[in-house]
């Protein structure tokens, strides 16, 4: 059974408060119509700080997409390592035991992608499989996880690495002043993140069931506009409203997996803002204590895309994690509108990866199960 291990998490130097951030818009768009109703959605988010990647006063400049790409890229490269070495140590393995990374990322782009410089500098195998993720926005950590449970059930034994970069700030956009592009300007941070799904072994979430929904007709709710000065993110009002529409398929995969809501232990629920967390709580009859990682990411970081699932799983480890057998959930929310959601139950197992190694790199090189 694929277990996934306790994340690594890594947040820039630079941070912003909430104060400073409602003292910029107030001063950067002091003469806007709706100011007054956008600082209150600003503090109805329940940020309080935010780590960004450059220091505001660069933030707030457009240097244009290709300079902001090749900060994305030089950053990336600079801060990511760091993180899959801790990633790696969490989960008792090496790299030449890992036999695909998946790399998700919506703030910046790279072609080859990250994975290849990983794998040319890190000790990574030749052989080791490659998945970049781009598309899929917020709801992209719970996709990796997905994608990775799949590979780890196609290929008994094998080992996944997933990365979560996402440098948010740098898609600031002064040009965008519509009220869903300012609230996000106080909404979203910096984040990298790290984890391991080990195919056998490992302490953490074993991975037993997942799932992905997408709403019809939604397509335009969460985008990008690829323009000239980069990606301009699109917002849709009626988007904080989707839990009414996803809270019923969470509670369908939960019960095709023959448990039921109230009596799961924990939940780890991306965050995109605070309505999400309290309909949650709401159309699935759950206290509000059931999202208090997911809440404390979202307070502490903002919505940092899809790392927030990786830093609110990384806080239940840093409580103790769950008790053994303890059941629980993983969902990410993103443009679609998509939900990610994968259940399973908390294990503890302290073997080393991978019993039979060599008939693992066997079928992955063949394409044939040959285990039992």
């Amino acid at each position: 059974m694929a277990t996934l291990c306790r994340p690594a998490i890594a947040v820039p130097e630079h941070i912003i408060t909430m104060e400073q951030t409602l003292d910029l818009a107030r001063e950067t768009h002091h003469g806007h119509p709706q100011r007054d109703l956008v600082l209150r959605l600003i503090r109805n988010t329940g940020v309080r700080t935010r780590h960004l990647v450059r220091p505001i006063e660069e933030t707030l400049q457009h240097p244009g997409f290709e300079l902001r790409n090749q900060v994305y890229e030089a950053e990336a490269k600079s801060r990511v390592p760091d993180v899959v070495r801790q990633a790696l140590a969490h989960a008792g393995t090496e790299p030449d035991e890992i036999d695909l990374i998946v790399y998700v990322s919506c703030t910046g782009f790279m072609m080859p992608s990250l994975t290849a410089w990983l794998i040319n500098t890190m000790g990574f195998r030749a052989e080791t499989r490659q998945l970049p993720i781009a598309q899929l926005g917020c709801a992209a950590g719970g996709a990796a996880i997905n994608r990775a449970h799949d590979f780890c059930r196609a290929y008994p034994g094998s080992n996944v690495l997933i990365v979560s970069c996402e440098f948010c700030s740098l898609c600031y956009q002064p040009t965008d002043i519509g009220v869903g592009s300012l609230l996000s300007n106080g909404l979203f941070g910096d984040a990298i993140s790290a984890a391991v799904v080990r195919g056998e072994g490992g302490t953490g979430m074993s991975l037993e069931r997942n799932g992905s929904h997408l709403v019809p007709d939604t397509e335009d709710w969460i985008s990008y506009a690829v323009r000239d000065t980069g990606f301009h993110f699109l917002l849709d009002k009626r988007v904080p409203g989707t839990m009414e529409m996803l809270a019923p398929v969470l509670k369908d995969i939960v019960d095709l997996h023959g448990w039921t809501v109230p009596a799961m232990d924990f939940f780890i629920i991306h965050a995109g803002g605070p309505r999400i967390l309290d309909d949650l709580c709401h159309y699935l009859d759950l206290p509000m204590e059931m999202f208090r990682y997911s809440r404390a990411t979202l307070t502490e970081r903002g919505n940092i895309a899809s790392s927030v699932v990786f830093d609110a799983l990384a806080r239940l480890f840093d409580d103790g994690g769950a008790a053994p057998s303890a059941q629980g959930m993983i969902a990410g929310f993103g443009p679609g509108i998509t939900a990610e959601v994968a259940v399973g139950s908390w294990t503890h197992h302290d073997s080393a990866a991978g019993p039979d190694r060599e008939l693992a790199e066997l079928e992955l090189t063949t394409g044939v199960a040959l285990s039992g």
